[in-house]
């Protein structure tokens, strides 16, 4: 008797490759046509014939969503290289100003500095 495996069905988690197995799928079930085995789904919950419109529409939002992310990730870019200088004046200045006001450092409240004078608290042990 040989051996059979029973196989693993292996359903994509990327939702590129879901709507591309999902287009397959739409594609031989209407080319089977009345002879489809997907007519053998319960009408009710499965129709393929509602859904394979909404397969494209849903490809072409994935598709402008990945390039807006990849519009952004190249917004950060010029917006990190512009927030560096800032951050390294806005350190810069704080550890200067904190020095001239060192005995009463609310004073850098003036420029906008928020200043936290609660005691740190103790680390507890175990």
């Amino acid at each position: 008797m040989p051996n059979t495996t029973k196989g693993r069905v292996l359903i994509p988690r990327n939702a590129e490759d879901l709507l591309k197995l999902a287009q397959k799928l739409v594609d031989k079930h209407q080319a089977d046509g009345a002879k489809s085995e997907l007519n053998n789904l319960d009408e009710e919950k499965y129709d393929w014939e509602k859904l394979a419109p909404t397969i494209p529409t849903c490809l072409a939002l994935h598709n402008k969503a990945e390039k807006l992310k990849a519009e952004m990730e190249q917004v950060y870019r010029q917006r990190d290289a512009l927030l560096l200088p800032i951050d390294f004046h806005v350190k810069g200045s704080s550890a200067y100003l904190k020095g001239k006001y060192s005995t009463n450092p609310k004073k850098l409240g003036e420029w906008g500095f928020s200043i936290d004078d609660t005691p740190k608290a103790t680390k507890k042990k175990a």
